[in-house]
């Protein structure tokens, strides 16, 4: 699974780590994500990140 990163913050979604604390379990892919995700970090939307290169 790939990590993507907040092309807003540099915040980077790490789909073995999830986000527990928002209720993203670990093992989630990005795509897997609701449509509703936001960056964790500033706000932003699914559609401000990309694939980490």
């Amino acid at each position: 699974m790939k990590k993507y990163v907040c092309s807003v913050c540099g915040y980077v979604y790490d789909p073995e780590k999830g986000i527990p604390e928002e209720g993203i379990a670990p093992g989630t892919a990005f795509e897997d994500l609701p449509d509703s995700f936001v960056c964790p970090v500033c706000g932003v939307g699914k559609e401000d990140f990309e694939p980490e290169a």
